[in-house]
């Protein structure tokens, strides 16, 4: 076993929030998500009213993803920044792309609203393992 990197992960996890922020912005795709996800005006003020909830269920989640994300990076000898980003592209792919797809079948949504979705979690997954496989 080996110590983990605590800061790394704790700023890892604050940047996929960080990049979400921008991600579902106005400036990139806030407006092509809300019409992919059948979203109308009208519930924006209900979203906003929930979302400080979200936002630290959010950070949770991003925590323990880099928490795991680190001890793949590390079981498997990649600690560069390139070997980072091929095991987060890979978990991407194997299971945030794939759980997914397969939630956007059965959620009778847009297929838009999947791209949207999983562009956001390739970025911020790559983000992760490019920081947790750089920070020595």
């Amino acid at each position: 076993m080996h110590e983990h990197n605590w800061l790394a992960i704790s700023v890892a996890a604050v940047a996929a929030f960080l990049i979400g922020g921008l991600w579902y912005s106005p400036i990139l795709f806030a407006k092509q998500w809300m019409v992919a996800n059948l979203i109308h005006e009208d519930q924006v003020a209900a979203m906003k009213a929930a979302a400080p909830r979200a936002y630290g269920v959010s950070v949770v989640c991003f925590f323990v993803m880099a928490f795991v994300m680190e001890m793949f990076i590390n079981h498997l000898g990649q600690t560069t920044l390139n070997g980072g980003v091929f095991v987060a592209f890979h978990c991407w792919l194997g299971f945030a792309a794939t759980i997914g797809l397969t939630a956007n079948m059965y959620s009778n949504k847009p297929i838009r609203a999947y791209f949207i979705d999983a562009g956001y979690q390739l970025v911020y997954m790559t983000a992760m393992g490019a920081i947790l496989g750089a920070w020595r």
